[in-house]
């Protein structure tokens, strides 16, 4: 799919004949039908900060725009006749001015939804992004009444030049390009009214509980981290703090920052949902907007005795203590890859685990799997882990297995930890521990939990694109039950998106991440479990932020490959799932190998036709990629100019394996797609004695 925030250029003489009108500056043909329009709502001078997904999914944040001479925002309402009037004006004003101006449209309206938007804004005509302000929060600040409104910004001091019908826009945008001061302007807009609900209750809102309404709220979905030992930076346990950071609160919340559960409410359902619902959005927005109140009661929160629980799941069956290892206050540092005893009489049914971190901003990751002990205090290669005992990241929380599925640990085991630390200017030492949780004695689970992992070690990202696409995918041999989906990408990941494409073509998106953050690594578990049938593909289309408006980008003139350190990038999607036909007393390897002699073509096959072509094999000097292009012709035996899945075979059997894929493994470590970590958690696990006999 190609994303583009380009202009799609109209024809000559729309474009000529729409400028004509703008030029105008505003005729006065409007003004009378303007005069008679209500309401009126005064707007603000000024802009605040606030970030929506667009119709693609695709975060826009005002404020990344700051480079930009201008941005122009057009309030949306699908159907509205003087949006499709004003459609080819709208279209020629975006036109000209191909750099330094964003023109972004808002649906504020209530009820509007991406399909029929997307399918009216074709039929008028228009392309740009549109942004869907579910929570009306954005229209309401605006002050927006009416659709085909334009609203000029002058993106260096956030306030508004000029606000009105599109036939006034111009000489405003002309003048901020050139970088002259301009006067604020103001007309009526012509469209239809939006409805803003909340508006008739303004001057309700200073009377907002803070005890009965605004503590339960802060309790249930922000002090959990904001607590002393959570990981929030600051508490958030009594009034005066809250009205401390009240502004900050509205800012992270119209930004969608916190709480960080970065999945668009409107794609999927997930377990353990800590969103904000939209109405507490509004409540808590809304009562700061009103000064924040303290009103009468008790303060219920200094009733409660916060601190984080050193184990949140309880005291562990076993804690695994990793070697404190001492990170340097700068530089790079090689993983490191020690193995832990674990030293059990009998083999057990993992339930969870979870990981205590003493400083959690020098660790990137940690992954785990089996080994046996003869490796104790070894390094020890990834290449011959069995089964994955869950890992962190940051923000994460403990792996809970879903019900009746878990993971076998063998007796007098070993875990093997494959751990990523990133200096940040002050030395320090990581002490980590591990706690393990087993299923009691005689209520084994029923199923194997099974980890695959969808990567590209081809990926190449542009120099200064900020919305650069990559795909890949795999291709079910078997059916499956789909738990969990949990996606990794580094600095520069700005987008996901996990869809399922049935057999017979049917596509449905699992999970959307409008904008990935690096800094919360969550793992999205399935409301309902998802039955995925033989032959269906699970689909991961990532975007990513190689610009000078990702505030994370280390070098945006770079251009970008796969690999292990922060500065390189990934492109990582987890699948938790178990195969439909398997139990504990009957494991399925084969389901994984043949899983994993998919994945190179899903990894390669970028257009998905089933084909590799030349052109496709991209972002590698050596590896499989290289090896590919050099014998290209030799193995294209049929000679149609591409690679079918036959093919692809037949060469995978003749070139080296490096040992199983790991999420954090360089370019040329990758393996050939029979080698995956899940390969090798079903080896191990497939050696587990049938239940009968535990």
């Amino acid at each position: 799919m190609k994303i583009s925030t380009r202009t799609t250029v109209v024809g000559l003489a729309t474009l000529a004949a729409a400028l004509g009108v703008l030029a105008l500056g505003g005729a006065s043909h409007g003004l009378s039908q303007a005069k008679a329009e209500t309401p009126k709502v005064a707007g603000p001078a000024r802009v605040d900060d606030f970030m929506l997904a667009d119709q693609n999914l695709l975060a826009r944040q005002l404020y990344r725009m700051s480079d930009d001479k201008a941005v122009v925002l057009v309030t949306y309402a699908s159907g509205d006749k003087q949006l499709h009037a004003d459609a080819p004006a709208l279209m020629a004003l975006k036109a000209a001015y191909p750099k330094g101006v964003d023109m972004l449209a808002v649906a504020s309206r209530i009820g509007e939804r991406r399909d029929p938007v997307v399918a009216d804004a074709k039929a008028a005509g228009l392309e740009m992004p549109i942004l869907f302000d579910y929570e009306q929060l954005v229209g309401e600040e605006l002050g927006v009444t009416r659709a085909a409104e334009v609203i000029v910004i002058d993106p260096k001091t956030w306030t508004i030049a000029y606000r009105g019908p599109v036939d006034g826009a111009k000489p405003a945008v002309d003048a901020l390009v050139a970088g002259q001061k301009v006067a604020l302007t103001t007309r009526e807009a012509k469209g239809e009214l939006i409805a803003f609900p909340e508006r008739a209750k303004a001057a309700t809102f200073a009377q907002i509980s803070y005890a009965k309404t605004i503590a339960p709220i802060i309790q249930a979905k922000c002090a959990t981290c904001h607590q002393p030992g959570g990981i929030g930076p600051m508490p958030l346990n009594t009034y005066e703090q809250i009205k401390g950071f009240s502004p900050m609160i509205r800012e992270v919340i119209r930004t969608h920052r916190m709480p960080p559960y970065l999945a668009d409410e409107t794609v999927g359902a997930f377990q353990d949902d800590d969103r904000l619902t939209p109405q507490q959005m509004k409540t808590l927005v809304h009562w700061i907007d009103a000064g924040a109140q303290r009103g009468v009661g008790e303060d219920p929160l200094k009733k409660v005795a916060f601190k984080a629980a050193d184990w949140p799941l309880g005291k562990p069956d076993v804690v695994l203590d990793v070697p404190a290892v001492k990170i340097p206050a700068s530089g790079i540092m090689d993983y490191q890859h020690p193995v832990v005893v674990n030293a059990m009489a009998e083999g057990r049914w993992m339930k969870a685990t979870t990981f205590r971190i003493s400083d959690r901003q020098v660790v990137h990751h940690i992954l785990t799997g089996v080994v046996g002990t003869d490796h104790a205090g070894d390094t020890f290669s990834e290449s011959q882990w069995g089964a994955s005992l869950g890992g962190y990241g940051p923000g994460r929380g403990s792996n809970i297995q879903p019900v009746d599925t878990g993971v076998w640990v063998p007796a007098s085991g070993g875990v093997g930890f494959q751990n990523h630390y990133t200096p940040y200017g002050k030395e320090t030492t990581e002490k980590t521990q591990m706690g393990l949780y087993f299923y009691p004695k005689g209520q084994e689970p029923k199923y194997i939990l099974r980890t695959f992992l969808i990567f590209d070690f081809s990926i190449e990202i542009p120099p200064n694109e900020e919305f650069h696409p990559e795909t890949s995918y795999i291709t079910f041999p078997a059916d499956a039950i789909l738990y969990g989906i949990t996606p990794h990408a580094h600095v520069r990941g700005g987008s996901t998106q996990v869809s399922i494409i049935y057999p017979n073509g049917k596509t449905e998106k699992l999970l959307a991440l409008p904008r990935y953050d690096f800094n919360w690594q969550y793992e999205y578990f399935l409301k309902t479990p998802l039955k995925v049938p033989a032959g269906a593909k699970i689909l991961a289309r990532w975007t990513y932020d190689n610009s000078s408006r990702n505030p994370g980008n280390p070098d945006p003139t770079k251009t970008v490959q796969m690999g292990e350190q922060t500065s390189q990038e990934m492109m990582a999607t987890y699948l938790h799932y178990r195969w439909a036909d398997e139990t504990v007393a009957r494991p399925t390897p084969d389901h994984e190998k043949a899983l994993g002699a998919n994945l190179l073509m899903g990894i390669l096959d970028d257009n998905m036709d089933g084909k590799i072509e030349l052109a496709e094999l991209k972002g590698g000097a050596q590896g499989p990629v290289a090896m590919l292009k050099k014998y290209f012709a030799l193995i294209d035996t049929n000679h149609d100019g591409a690679l079918d899945a036959a093919e692809l075979a037949a060469a995978s059997k003749l070139m080296p394996r490096r040992g199983p894929a790991k999420p954090d493994a360089t370019p040329a470590a990758q393996p050939m797609p029979a080698a995956t970590p899940a390969v090798a958690a079903a080896a191990a696990e497939s050696k587990a004695p049938p239940a009968a006999s535990r």
